[in-house]
Parts: structure tokens; C-alpha cells; sequence
């Protein structure tokens, strides 16, 4: 069964600062029919205006990716990232995706340092196998060669081959298509799939999608992809709940 979300579908919330839509009930979005797909709970198309950004807040128990389309994103944790002398940088641009497992408890902040650019980017949060475990943090670049045409694992359950390791039983692979680039993968019936299209247009089994379109896939056994027009996919492999 194929089933479509059309980016004009989403939640909506306009904070000023923060241009945000929802593919999944999220904060004052409630709808029923759309609270997650499998084990995937969020996706938020946050634009965040030029110096300003989410102050300190709290999380647990959730894994969460961040996928950063345009701009830089700054990121601060209570695990030391993003501050002097802590491992990590903390900040994302375009090509950089970021996990945090925030397990049995994180507080952090992400921010838009820019006088002058919007931050573009998608927040994804996927619940996790284990609960209460030690909050973790990985940053890892991919370069746009490695996605172009085909689709490129970035986040897997045991951070195989250059992908994050999550603590969820979901994988995340990334994609460019445009002109006669294509991708052809065998799914997995058992398990549920979610195409995202971040940016541009393409083809997903047949149906034509554009920038925030998504497609939900239950029981397929083939995803493919065709025709793009400068897009930019991430296809999410999940289990069922």
C-alpha cells in the first residue's frame, strides 16, 4: 500500500522567528490520522530566522536527527558539545547530519549564529530501542558526491560502513537525483518505508512528488525513485510498532 502526504497536508506553525511544518502531530498540531509511521515520530521543516534559535530545553528517551539543507545550525548539550574543549563542534551545515540520543535525559540548545541567512533544516526524532541509556551525540559529514544518484546510508542501528549509530531500529539513506539519475531497492514487506523529499521534484513508484511531499510504503516490496529535478530525498526504513 502506497499512501501520500502532500506538503500542503502538513501542521503549520509560524513563531516569527520560527517557520515550522509538521508531517506528524507535533506541540499545538494535533491530527489523529498522522502521530508517527512505525517507530518514526517526528519530521519538522524548521526554518529559523538569522540570530535567533531553540534556547535550552530538555529531552529523553528519543532519537533525534538533525539534517541541516541550508545555512548552519548550532548545537549546545549538557555532554559538553558545542562548548570550548568539548568533542564536538557542534555546528551542522549543508551535507552534515547530526544524531543525539537523548536517553535518560539531555538538555541542550540549537541556534542560528547568522546575521543574514536563514537556517533550513529538518528535525527528525525516531523512539528508541533501549530506554534510559547515556545520552550520545555524533556529527558526521557526507559529501554530495557520495549521494549523488544513489541512495547513501547516514544513519543505521549499528553505524555501518561512514553511517551514525542510532538506538533505534530505523535506518536513514539520503539521496541527489536530478535528470536521469535513478535508484532502484528492494523493501522489505515486513518492515515500513517513508520517503521524504527535502527539496526539488521526483518520481516515487510512479507518483510525482514535490519539495515537502512524502510517501508512506507498507507491505512494498521495490522503492523506486526516477526523474528528479535538483532533489534531494531521504528514505527511512522502519519497523513496525
Amino acid at each position: 500500500m502506497i499512501t501520500l502526504r502532500k506538503s500542503s497536508d502538513r501542521g503549520h506553525a509560524q513563531h516569527g522567528w520560527l517557520d515550522s511544518r509538521h508531517s506528524f502531530s507535533f506541540a499545538e498540531y494535533y491530527d489523529p490520522a498522522h502521530m508517527g509511521f512505525g517507530n518514526l515520530r517526528v519530521i519538522n521543516e524548521d526554518k529559523v530566522a538569522p540570530g535567533s534559535g531553540f534556547g535550552t530545553h530538555g529531552h529523553r528517551d528519543m532519537e533525534i536527527v538533525s539534517y541541516v539543507l541550508e545555512g548552519e545550525l548550532a548545537h549546545k548539550d549538557s555532554m559538553g558539545n558545542g562548548s570550548a574543549g568539548g568533542a564536538n563542534a557542534g555546528v551542522i551545515r549543508p551535507g552534515d547530519v547530526q544524531r543525539m540520543s537523548a536517553g535518560s535525559g539531555v538538555l541542550h540548545s540549537e541556534f542560528n549564529h547568522a546575521k543574514d541567512r536563514t537556517t533550513h533544516f529538518l528535525q527528525i526524532w525516531l523512539l528508541p530501542s533501549r530506554r534510559g541509556v547515556e545520552p550520545d551525540y555524533e556529527q558526521k559529514h557526507f559529501d554530495a558526491s557520495l549521494r549523488r544518484g544513489r541512495l547513501l546510508p547516514i544513519v543505521t542501528p549499528q553505524g555501518e560502513g561512514t553511517s551514525l549509530r542510532i538506538n533505534a531500529d530505523a535506518s536513514i539513506a539520503a539521496g541527489l537525483f536530478d535528470g536521469e539519475e535513478s535508484a532502484t531497492v528492494a523493501l522489505d514487506p515486513a518492515r515500513l518505508a517513508y520517503v521524504h523529499v527535502a527539496r526539488g521534484a521526483i518520481k516515487v513508484n510512479g507518483h510525482a512528488l514535490q519539495a515537502g511531499d512524502a510517501v508512506m510504503l507498507d507491505g512494498e516490496t521495490q522503492l523506486a525513485l526516477r526523474r528528479g529535478q535538483d532533489a534531494e530525498v531521504l528514505v527511512f526504513d522502519l519497523a513496525r510498532l
